[in-house]
């Protein structure tokens, strides 16, 4: 088979080239567009469930929220483990589903599962938003001089946040530190006495009011009218005027038994920047985004947002960033490829010393690097240090079957022009490629049972170094340009030396 595979490509010369041509024209724009991050996606599906139950204890949401929870996902399909963690007011179930789980179809599987649930009234599960496990990219900064914590904080919350939000690849802006503004209601006992008002009267009063409803429509001229009625509250004023209850034909206002006013909520943290208080923006990324590109993508959407916002107002997307870690890491791996890549060229020079053996040679290297790239984007890898080290690692043995077959076509063909009656060049060039065909073969196969034992790692560090089992890819590639491309640059290039 591998006979006819060398024959078909020195009868298809021109056919080879073109589609070699091709495929590195195909790689090369996949290796462009391929997601770049320091380590590979080690995000093992998992789905986190929030239970917010104010007031309550952690024995409580322990034993109330959190077990039934646990206990109703512990038997959904392909889960490997359930873990919680109760704390004031709040519990968090976090469910990690098999590697080879879609994460949208555990989320399903969650969400059936919790819809069988009983809990505690006025505790509804949330699921979280889908992110990696090296999922932080960002930290953003928001300072000002003159502008209020409070008011600080209001911008990031409903601006800065939002705008980010809507950007492809983000998957939660977590906004820390500044002070949450609140309309608060001062409750004053000795008056909530006077007027034989309670707690509840009071809140329940203000969810009946601060809320608009329909009143139908009429008929005006042939056209329906909507009828509304606008009761939800825009200003302190229109809180302080609500009803309570009515006390001998007169209504008892909000105001007479409570103060009303713009306050903050209870610090459970604060946030600064250069011991200065600020505002800072925790950005995730949803799993398989490129974060060099997302990074990218938020620093703009930044700088537009920055002209909307009040002059002393200031935006800094340089507190951290993953982008500027991948870059030294891929630039210190790109180092190191360059430099093996410059050796092989010097050593097959000083070997082979011909330039046109040395060209036909190195045409392996991009070839297999470029489709290793296409393998890569049909996987769904990302370009990493790993990927890129194993590239690194392998570049010798890239060239080495190219070398074999080079090398034995360059001495077959100068012994056939030595001779009285030369053979044809494609003739000698067949014989040639199959009489190193074997050797290469073996050669090729001893090097990828070296990498047989990465199919049996199991866990973490299965899914830490799977990605080089795709480059035994990489490796036979090399064997296939050897018979075919470098056959056929050989015939061209060589064919017609007179030395």
């Amino acid at each position: 088979m591998l006979n006819k595979l060398i024959q078909f490509s020195l009868q298809n010369r021109l056919l080879v080239i073109a589609i070699a041509a091709l495929i590195f024209v195909y790689g090369t724009y996949t290796i462009i567009h391929l997601p770049v991050d320091v380590l590979p996606d080690l995000n093992r599906p998992r789905v986190t469930i929030f239970l917010e139950a104010n007031g309550m204890a952690p024995e409580e949401i322990e034993t109330q929220v959190v077990l039934p929870v646990e206990t109703a996902l512990n038997g959904a399909p392909n889960v490997e483990v359930v873990r919680s963690s109760s704390a004031i007011g709040i519990g968090m179930v976090f469910v990690e589903f098999d590697w080879n789980t879609d994460i949208y179809l555990a989320r399903q599987l969650v969400a059936e599962k919790l819809q069988t649930v009983k809990l505690p009234d006025g505790i509804s599960p949330v699921m979280g938003p889908i992110s990696s496990v090296m999922g932080q990219i960002m930290l953003i900064g928001l300072t000002s001089d003159s502008t209020s914590a409070a008011d600080l904080r209001t911008l990031a919350d409903f601006t800065v946040r939002r705008r980010l939000m809507s950007i492809n690849g983000v998957a939660q802006v977590i906004p820390i530190g500044g002070e949450k503004k609140q309309y608060q209601v001062l409750i004053s006992s000795e008056k909530l006495k006077q007027y034989a008002i309670t707690v509840d009267d009071i809140d329940e009063a203000l969810q009946l009011t601060n809320q608009n409803s329909t009143g139908g429509f009429f008929d005006q001229y042939g056209q329906e009218v909507l009828i509304r009625n606008v009761g939800r509250s825009t200003s302190l004023d229109d809180l302080k005027n609500t009803v309570i209850k009515n006390e001998n034909g007169f209504p008892v206002l909000l105001s007479q038994v409570a103060d009303v006013q713009f306050g903050v909520a209870i610090k459970r943290g604060d946030a600064s920047i250069n011991a200065k208080p600020a505002v800072i923006l925790t950005v995730e990324k949803q799993p398989g985004a490129n974060t060099v590109t997302l990074t990218d993508d938020i620093t703009n959407a930044l700088i537009e947002l920055q002209k909307s916002l009040p002059p002393d107002v200031k935006l800094n997307p340089d507190v951290f960033q993953q982008k500027h870690f991948i870059q030294n890491s891929i630039s210190n791996v790109n180092h190191a490829l360059r430099d093996g890549f410059i050796l092989v060229i010097i050593i097959l020079f000083l070997f082979l010393l011909n330039f046109r053996t040395t060209i036909i040679t190195l045409t392996a290297i991009p070839l297999s690097i470029v489709i290793t790239a296409i393998i890569f984007k049909l996987f769904g890898v990302s370009i990493n240090t790993l990927t890129l080290g194993g590239l690194a690692i392998a570049i010798g043995e890239l060239v080495d079957d190219a070398i074999v077959d080079v090398e034995n076509v360059f001495r077959r063909l100068k012994e056939n022009r030595s001779s009285e009656n030369p053979k044809p060049v494609l003739k000698v060039v067949y014989e040639a490629s199959s009489e190193v065909r074997n050797s290469i073969v073996y050669a090729t196969i001893i090097v990828v049972l070296v990498f047989i034992p990465l199919f049996n790692l199991q866990g973490i560090e299965g899914k830490y170094l799977h990605h080089w089992e795709l480059h035994i890819i990489s490796i036979i590639v090399p064997l296939i340009v050897s018979l075919t491309v470098t056959s056929a640059l050989c015939s061209y290039l060589l064919g017609k030396m007179k030395n």
